[in-house]
């Protein structure tokens, strides 16, 4: 289920109904409705109070349309919620967190078609980024950016490198209580500090040095050896992209919902 194209539509149709009660319709309805008051031998008042009795299509449009229309913008263009559905993203991340993406940190983009309508941004490296998986546009993914336009990326040994540089990585914990049988690591990428998984019993994927081409991005889980990333399915392209995402607002994995957990994605 396509949640933006049923929210555009609910808004054109919402509107379409309200602007054409407003022009062509409501005029003929009172006029009918006072006549008809009238020839009941109501007085003025109760002709006049007759004539705002509008059919329920036109009330509920009336009433949903302002409220949709806030709701398509905000959504579109502001900030959208998404709920993580799978542990990829592990430690950063975890299943049930539900998060905040700012929808013009990359650009403006049209809802539905994804058209980019100005640019305000571009992704930089070390971002958490929604997109719209490749190979499924309908299927939403979140990853970390790790490779930008001309970069050359290469992962052997569960070793990351950027441009010919190992990205550097200290182990802060061999058993982390949270998940005893990875090892939990920092991670410098650019500007941004941030944890990794790494499984020392799965080899995980070896890949040569390839060069991330022109208005595309290559994408990797902070869940290094449980990630279904860029290093098996390719590039991400820019017109792909949906957001970047800042804040966790929201756990909930099916009992009651925790906000304990509200904080900044690094």
């Amino acid at each position: 289920m396509d949640f933006s194209l049923l929210l555009v539509l609910a808004v054109a149709i919402t509107g379409l109904v309200w602007l054409l009660d407003s022009l062509f319709w409501r005029r003929g309805r009172r006029q009918r409705q006072r006549a008809a008051a009238e020839s009941r031998g109501e007085d003025a008042a109760a002709a006049k109070s007759s004539t705002y009795k509008d059919p329920w299509p036109v009330d509920y449009a009336r009433s949903f349309f302002p409220v949709l229309l806030v709701v398509l913008i905000l959504r579109s263009f502001v900030i959208e919620p998404f709920q993580i559905p799978s542990g990829s993203m592990r430690p950063t991340l975890e299943v049930g967190d539900f998060i905040l993406v700012n929808k013009f940190a990359y650009g403006l983009r049209l809802p539905v078609t994804n058209t980019e309508i100005a640019d305000v941004g571009k992704p930089e490296r070390g971002d958490v980024m929604v997109f719209r998986f490749p190979r499924d546009p309908s299927v939403n993914f979140i990853k970390r950016v790790i490779g930008l336009p001309g970069d050359h990326i290469r992962y052997e040994n569960k070793q990351l490198y950027v441009n010919g540089k190992p990205v550097p990585k200290s182990m802060i914990d061999d058993s982390p209580a949270e998940a005893p049988e990875e090892e939990l690591f920092d991670e410098q990428l650019g500007d941004v500090t941030h944890h990794i998984f790494n499984n020392p019993q799965s080899p995980g994927p070896q890949m040569r040095e390839i060069v991330v081409p022109d208005h595309e991005y290559f994408m990797m889980g902070d869940n290094r050896d449980h990630s279904n990333d860029s290093r098996y399915w390719g590039f991400v392209p820019e017109k792909n992209i949906v957001g970047k995402a800042f804040a966790v607002w929201m756990h909930w994995d099916g009992g009651l919902p925790s906000f304990s957990t509200v904080r900044q994605i690094d």
